[in-house]
Order: C-alpha cells, then structure tokens, then sequence
C-alpha cells in the first residue's frame, strides 16, 4: 500500500484491517503479507497530524502483486510524484492488481490507467473525475467497480466493501463472510452510492419492519418470495415497500434477493458436497438450470467451477 502526505486514517486502516491482520483461526498461514510504502520510506503525517513510520521505499512495491492507494484528502486530486506514476505503470505492465479507496482513483487516473475502463470514486468526486479524464468511464452510483485488473471503490467504507470482494475472489465466500463477522460489517452491501448522498433515507435501525422483513427474508430464501409477500410483513402495500427499499438499499427487492441467494449458493458450494440441484432448492431459484445462469452472470463462473476453486480451501 502506497502512503503519502495527508493520508486519511480511515481508509488507510481499512487495508490494514483486511489484509495486514493475521486471522489463524479464518485462514492459517495467512494468505497476504502487506507492506506500507511512502515515496522515498520516509515517515508521512497522516490528515489527523499523527505520523506514520518504519515504512518501506516505493521500490518494495516492485515485487507487490497488489497495489493499493488509498485515499489522501485533496492531495489525491492532484498530480501524483514521476515516481509513483512509474511504479504504477511497471506495475500495470508486469500484471500487478491495483486497486484504489475513494479519491486514491485519481492517482490511478493520472497515471493513465483508467483510460476506457469503467471506474468510481466518492459521490462528491465523480464529477470532477469525469470531467478531468473524458477517457474513464466514471460509474457514480456503485460502492466499487471490478474491472479485472484495476478495482476502484467509492468513498470512506465503500474501501471495506471492495477489500472484502477481493478476499472473496482470492479465497472464497466463506472467508470472506468470516473477516467480515471478525470486523463486525456486512459481508456484502447491496446497491450503490445513491443511498448514502444526503436526500436519501436509510434503514432506521433493528426496530424498523422493513429491516426485520429483510432478516427475515435471509432466513427464508428457500421459500417463493415475492415484493407483495415482503411487503405484508413490513405493514406496507407494495408501492410503499418498493419505495422504501430503494431509499434504504440502493437497489430493487428482487435484485437484493437474487444476490442473497447466489451469496448463499456459493457459501453451500464451499462447505458442504450437495448437488448443484438441490442447493438451487435451498436457495429458491427452484431448478439447478436457473441457478446456473444467474450463477454465471454474476459470479462470472459456473456453480460447479466455482466449488472447484474454493471448496477445498474451505474444507
């Protein structure tokens, strides 16, 4: 990880967080080791004035096979160092991962990296990403873009959301799922930035019906659930529950199932050696056909090859 001048502590903990803590007891030997780098191995003040120490040159980040850069208050808008923009590229070029938190997308914009690639940042910067470098295509309503190579995530905990994609791509769902009960997060949040600008209204709290209908939905995804269903147990009609959903999740109902039951179809194929036909029970898409296809359409695998990679890793 790449730490300069007036990096913003959140961000920078996140990566800590995900990856330079060691958790035998999820995964042992712990599969990454992360390094802290500053332009020249200098200490760095961070935006709340401590200082930062004992960190490596740029040069350790030759051998890195990810790359991240956070977040650096508006320091990140600017044009970063010759040499950070060199090692980003050589990176680049020899295949490294690189991924940025919030602002840091525009380190990886001015070296060049985003040019016609879908990517994001904060809501409060996608305009002026845009308008900066024409060539990216800015995306301003998802919490994190994957576009193979490069991953970029939105604002402040939009970073956890993406290092947490990462562990799940690396090592599994299940991982995942156990680094994020460690860090007490969601293992996946649904929809976008739209939720979180200030017009928007969130969930209220465990009191509110239309949050216990959604714990109650996770709990029953092998049952037919439809909109007019959810919304009878959160005391809505229909219209009023859709409406709310949105406001509070960022996406539809039935896009938030139909996530829920492909996350639970993955954390089957991990753990336990049941067909593909009868997880597709379990998790309501009702044949292993249906499964298959929304499977592979945002997994980007089949259930089968999927188990293949990660089910021993589980076991």
């Amino acid at each position: 990880m790449l730490v300069t001048d007036v990096a913003s502590p959140f961000e920078f903990a996140v990566v800590c967080e995900v990856f330079g803590l060691e958790r035998p007891e999820v995964l042992d030997p712990w599969p990454y080791e992360l390094v802290l780098c500053s332009i020249d191995g200098k200490a760095v003040r961070t935006s709340m004035g401590f200082v930062l120490d004992r960190l490596r040159p740029l040069s350790a980040a030759n051998n890195a096979d990810t790359i991240v850069v956070p977040a650096s208050g508006p320091y990140a808008l600017q044009p970063p160092a010759d040499e950070v923009v060199s090692t980003l590229r050589r990176a680049y070029r020899r295949g490294a991962r690189l991924l940025s938190v919030c602002s840091g997308a525009f380190v990886l914009a001015h070296a060049g990296l985003l040019d016609g690639r879908r990517a994001t940042t904060h809501w409060m910067y996608t305009d002026r990403l845009a308008h900066q470098f024409p060539a990216v295509n800015v995306d301003p309503n998802v919490l994190y873009v994957d576009d193979g190579q490069i991953l970029t995530s939105a604002g402040t905990a939009a970073g956890i959301d993406l290092c947490l994609h990462i562990v799940r791509m690396d090592h599994g769902a299940e991982v995942a799922n156990a680094v994020a009960r460690r860090m007490v997060v969601p293992p996946h949040r649904d929809g976008g930035q739209a939720q979180f600008v200030p017009q928007s209204v969130m969930l209220e709290s465990d009191n509110d019906p239309l949050a216990a209908t959604l714990d109650w939905a996770v709990e029953h995804l092998d049952e037919p659930l439809t909109v007019e269903l959810l919304a009878r147990r959160a005391l809505m009609s229909p219209r009023t529950f859709a409406r709310r959903f949105r406001a509070g999740t960022g996406t539809t109902p039935l896009q938030w199932l139909l996530r829920q039951r492909i996350l639970h179809a993955q954390r089957l194929l991990e753990t336990t050696e049941l067909p593909v036909e009868v997880i597709a029970e379990r998790c309501g898409f009702g044949s292993a056909t249906v499964l298959r296809t929304h499977f592979r359409r945002i997994v980007d695998t089949s259930p089968l090859g999927y188990r293949r990679t990660f089910h021993e890793r589980a076991s």
